[in-house]
């Protein structure tokens, strides 16, 4: 700023001579250079060669003019000990205190045995807070003493002190002096610079608000006669400390300009730095105009000082570049500005102040709003300011009233309750930068969207053809029914309709089975209340919950609560229905009790209404956690039974008096509605006709809803056979995401049930309506799609459910197995039956499709997995599900492949709730409060609880991209064209429009590129690090499979955790590293026992399947 604004400006020493400070007190060198270019006059600005009575010398010796006092007057004034001598001597008052300086402890300690405590020390030479400690008791004395003498010798070269009383809550007054060169002093009033911390000033006031008149005349009479008294000249400061009582005492004078002159300019008219200049070249105060009849106040001055410091962090200043300076302004807005400026880079080397806000208005209360105002009108990105402590101070009542005192911040905690800028702008273009340099990061994404243009939302006409209105949402529809009556209530209507009701699984279930569950929420709401109008009739819509909820977090980057809140919203009127996974909740493994019914307590809070409760393993204790889970909540409890294998083969151990005596346990625990889960699409029409049949003739008032998938192709007449026999709701899936791995197609079922009894209330012409947005939309996430072109028959002898089916799919081929999906296909068979045939929806579904991938990456056989069973890595998941972690299988463990797997590892024989300890929610409260700041909401707890290192990873993602959840998914998934214009609105009001213009070239020594969006007229850019640039290819040895000391990584993935280094002592079994692969994750443990060596991996690191990790070499 200073070459900027200079005509000349020249470079003190040579380059690399000094340090940045040192080439500030490089005063011989300033001396050399002013006279070289014939200068004639030396301001030394209000730094600490101001107050320097050498350099003053050397000015006026090199035959230059130093604009300040004489060197005389500097020396006696610098030494506090010196300035408290002639103020006592001009009769002005001052604090009790030492009358020299003091070297020695005992001198100190002498001072307090007679004056008590609490008492300052302060460094004699120099301020700025240097050398300064307060101390209150005698036990810290000594160390003060100490610290303070050690400090200021180390600041100013001088580690003497002087001690005085300190004075508690006293106001810190300060009077601005000029002096001719002719004996004449006058004042220019005071400012009050009371809002301090660790004694250096934050916010100053001019003039003072709450001093009585009568204080004020004394102290400025008082400041005038001294300055007299040691014929002081040009611009200086005389402060004093006002007590509780209104008694003022002298502290010192500053002979220089002081950084917050700026407000005594701005109520007073007069420019300080120019009357210096021009006292210095002769002139006179008179002739200057500027006797003290002549000079008044007018109104009310306030300066903050914006510095880059961190107040959530103790004030620790921070360095790097900044990417976006947008200043204030405006009528009574002044700044005083250094190097803030977009692309300036703020080193650790010089004072953190960017700028001086100083604003003026005719009243206190004005000033202190323009105030305000300025630093809200302020926009500094890429470092962090103290603008949000500013904006807390400002607004504290006590600054309101004008009655803050010098230890004032330390004294009020809760200044520092800050409400930070939220930055969504420049954190948005980071994310779109990166986009522009990497392309996206969303994991399982390939490939571009098909379709970029915008989605045509549908217009529904009533049976006149008439526009419906769809800016409000519909009111009518089943959800009134359980609002107004309950529970029984709802389960009552659902019974008694005459027809065939439908849940709709687009918005959770198919996209889920087709997308990969990547739809995100502003997609879902741009539909939802042309929904609630065009299918107000449904019995629920599945929108919540099962995979939905920790792929919001995952891999959408936002928040699923925020998801259900927003669809609750628009769609008043249907029912929504959430999975929810028995003492699961929506994780994958038995949580404490109270994390249930804390989760389901506020899920049903903000907008689920029917929790279909199921459990993977049909285990009725695992699924009575649930359930009353839910009864506590007030919800709609639907106690599910999952479908497995094939009814009608009399082979198969899930037939149907078993499937019976679990509907009698479920309505023994008082259901309001039974599900029945078909999760893999293998309910034939003709078992569908018998089990329905067979349970509604058992229990005709229980409601039944079916859920199944389309997988074999036969979902639309299973559906219908399950209406036939007495369903009262079954599932579907608007067309468009409809058919193989999702949920049956809605109008096939429509067209199937019409001309009969089981009428489903809805209109097939705005079923087809919605459908039009769908068709669209698939296209735009064509990124995702699972490529089947058809049914799968053979899913009647894998059985993999619908939606892991798809997401197997993408698995196999990150695994490197994607050529071998038929080889996966069949090893999924034979897991489920090396695991005794167990039910498969998540988790444990996952449980044996990792297996299969197991088996398949490392070329092992049923025969191979049973003989190796106690030496084999198997997934983690698997072992857990052995362990018993995921509950009791029907017809037990598979022995001995469980006690093999297993080795030493428990063997739980009940739920696995009853041996964990409850959830402590303060606690977790405390810990996202200390990680992340703003205190946590209950949802946010209730997700922690669900998936703590997902939703702290989503925590950190947010904090450096924002709240992505704006952003139109064509630019989520696709950077823009160069020059492309398109729009965010961050929130109702607040739109940015956006263009790309361009990415700058690699920077071979960072390896980033900047990246240029222009952003509302604005050029804004932002540094990305190109990942291509920095990407190391490594080849790493792989493992000898015959030379039991190497260890190999078992299968493709990430190196989460490494457990041992060189040099560490394992036994045979003890985990070495945690392999993560996918969602997939396996322990690597020691073959024998031994000594690590070797070791070629490290925490975070890709491997491939084989590639050596350590050797364990034999004792």
């Amino acid at each position: 700023m200073h070459r900027q604004k200079a005509d000349e400006a020249y470079v003190i020493g040579k380059r690399g001579q000094y340090t940045p400070v040192g080439a500030y007190l490089a005063s011989d060198e300033i001396v050399k250079i002013a006279v070289e270019h014939g200068a004639q006059m030396i301001h030394p600005g209000y730094g600490f060669l101001s107050e320097n009575a050498d350099f003053a010398r050397k000015v006026e010796k090199a035959g230059l003019i130093f604009i300040g006092p004489s060197p005389e007057v500097i020396d006696s004034l610098g030494d506090k000990v010196s300035a408290r001598r002639l103020a006592i001597k001009a009769k002005v008052p001052v604090v009790p205190g030492t009358e020299g300086a003091v070297e020695r402890f005992e001198e100190v300690k002498k001072f307090t045995d007679e004056y008590g405590f609490p008492i300052i020390i302060k460094a004699a030479y120099g301020g700025g807070g240097r050398g300064m400690r307060v101390v209150r008791e005698e036990s810290s004395l000594q160390e003060s003493f100490e610290r303070a003498t050690s400090e200021a010798k180390s600041a100013f070269g001088n580690g003497t002190v002087f001690v005085e009383r300190f004075l508690d809550k006293p106001k810190h007054i300060e009077v601005q002096l000029l002096g001719d060169n002719h004996g004449n002093i006058v004042h220019l009033y005071e400012r009050d610079c009371s809002v301090q911390r660790r004694h250096q000033k934050v916010v100053e006031i001019a003039p003072a608000k709450d001093l009585p008149a009568e204080t004020r005349d004394a102290i400025l009479k008082d400041a005038v006669r001294l300055a007299k008294s040691v014929n002081y000249r040009n611009a200086g400061t005389a402060e004093f400390l006002v007590d509780q009582q209104n008694r003022y005492y002298f502290i010192e004078i500053n002979p220089r300009i002081q950084v917050e002159h700026t407000i005594t300019e701005e109520i007073t008219g007069i420019d300080i730095v120019a009357a210096q200049i021009q006292i210095a070249a002769g002139a006179t105060l008179e002739q200057l105009g500027l006797t003290q009849d002549r000079i008044s106040t007018r109104g009310f001055a306030i300066q903050c000082r914006i510095t880059t410091e961190d107040p959530a962090k103790n004030f620790q200043p921070d360095t790097g570049k900044i990417e976006v300076y947008r200043s204030a302004g405006g009528n009574g807005v002044r700044l005083d500005g250094g190097n803030g400026f977009a692309g300036a880079v703020i080193t650790p080397y010089y004072d953190s102040m960017l700028v001086k806000v100083s604003c003026h208005g005719s009243t206190y209360e004005i000033a202190r709003r323009k105030a305000l105002r300025a630093l809200v009108e302020f926009r500094i990105r890429g470092v962090r300011t103290n603008i949000p402590f500013l904006a807390s101070l400002l607004t504290h009542p006590t600054f309101i009233e004008g009655t803050c005192w010098t230890t004032f911040i330390d004294d009020t905690p809760e200044l520092f309750d800050l409400v930070g800028s939220q930055n969504r702008a420049q954190k948005l273009l980071l994310y779109l930068g990166d986009m522009a340099v990497n392309g996206s990061s969303i994991k399982g994404q390939i490939g571009e969207p098909k379709f970029k243009g915008d989605i045509i939302i549908p217009d529904l006409f009533d049976g006149e053809g008439n526009k419906i209105d769809v800016s409000q949402p519909c009111e009518k529809g089943f959800r009134q029914v359980f609002l107004e009556g309950g529970p029984k209530a709802f389960a009552k209507a659902v019974r008694q309709y005459p027809g065939c009701l439908l849940m709709d699984t687009t918005m959770r279930d198919a996209h889920q089975s087709l997308l990969a569950t990547r739809v995100r929420t502003v997609d879902l709401v741009n539909i939802a209340k042309q929904t609630s109008h065009a299918l107000a009739n449904l019995y629920s819509l599945e929108c919540w919950g099962g995979a939905t909820f920790d792929v919001a977090y995952r891999f959408l980057y936002e928040d699923p609560w925020d998801r259900l809140r927003k669809l609750r919203k628009a769609i008043p009127n249907i029912p929504f229905q959430m999975l929810l996974r028995g003492a699961n909740g929506v994780a994958y493994s038995s949580l404490p009790d109270n994390a249930i019914d804390h989760f389901v307590l506020h899920a049903k809070k903000n907008g689920v209404d029917v929790f279909r409760v199921f459990d993977a393993l049909n285990d009725i204790n695992q699924l009575e956690v649930g359930i009353k889970a839910v009864q506590k909540a007030g919800g709609i409890c639907e106690g599910t039974v999952c479908y497995s294998g094939d009814m009608l083969n009399p082979k198969k151990k899930y037939n149907l008096p078993y499937y019976l005596d679990l509907v009698d346990k479920l309505v023994a625990l008082d259901i309001d509605v039974l599900g029945i889960k078909d999760m893999a699409g293998v309910l034939k029409p003709r078992a569908a006709t018998i089990l329905i049949g067979s349970i509604r003739e058992k229990y005709p008032d229980l409601p039944i809803h079916v859920h199944t998938h389309d997988s074999a192709g036969t979902g639309v007449a299973s559906m219908v056979a399950c209406a036939m026999a007495g369903a009262d709701a079954v599932d579907a899936a608007t067309d468009s995401l409809s058919g193989m791995t999702s949920q049956p197609s809605i109008n096939a079922i429509l067209a199937s049930l019409d001309g009969t009894d089981k009428d489903t209330g809805l209109n097939p012409a705005h079923v087809r309506a919605l459908d039009t947005y769908w068709s669209q939309l698939r296209l735009l996430y064509s990124p995702f799609e699972a490529h089947l072109t058809g049914p799968d028959p053979e899913v009647y002898e894998h059985e993999i459910p619908g939606g892991q089916l798809t997401n197997m799919m993408f698995q196999a081929s990150q695994l490197g197995l994607g050529s071998q999906w038929l080889e996966t296909k069949k090893a999924y068979e034979q897991a489920n039956a090396l695991l005794g045939d167990i039910v498969k929806v998540t988790p444990t579904s996952k449980v044996v499709g990792d297996l299969a991938q197991f088996m398949v990456s490392n070329k092992l056989t049923p025969a191979d997995v049973l003989e190796r069973a106690s030496e084999l890595d198997f997934p983690g998941s698997v072992l857990e599900f052995l362990e018993g972690l995921m509950g009791q299988p029907y017809g037990g463990f598979p022995e001995p492949l469980r006690s093999k797997a297993l080795r030493d590892r428990r063997k739980l024989d009940k739920r696995p709730g009853l041996s964990l300890e409850p959830i402590d929610f303060a606690k977790i409260r405390k810990e996202l409060s200390r990680k992340f700041g703003a205190n946590p909401t209950e949802c946010d707890i209730a997700g922690y609880v669900m998936y703590p290192k997902v939703f702290e990873d989503y925590k950190k993602f947010i904090a450096k991209y924002g709240d992505l959840s704006v952003l139109p998914t064509k630019y989520f998934l696709s950077k823009p064209e160069i020059g492309e214009e398109f729009h965010v609105e961050l929130e109702k009001g607040k739109v940015l429009i956006l263009k790309l213009l361009a990415v700058g070239p690699l920077s071979e020594n960072t390896g980033q590129r900047e990246v240029f969006y222009e952003m509302n007229g604005e050029v804004r850019q932002v540094t990305v690090d190109d990942k291509q640039a920095s990407v190391e290819n490594i080849s790493r040895p792989k493992a000898d499979p015959t030379d039991s000391s190497q260890v190999g990584a078992p299968m493709a993935g990430v190196l989460v955790e490494l457990r041992v280094r060189d040099g560490s002592e394992v036994k045979k079994g003890d985990p070495l590293a945690v392999l993560s692969a996918m969602k997939m994750e396996m322990v690597i443990s020691a073959p024998h026992n031994g000594k690590v060596s070797s070791l070629q991996v490290r925490e975070g690191d890709s491997v491939d399947g084989s590639d050596l990790v350590c050797r364990i070499t034999k004792p």
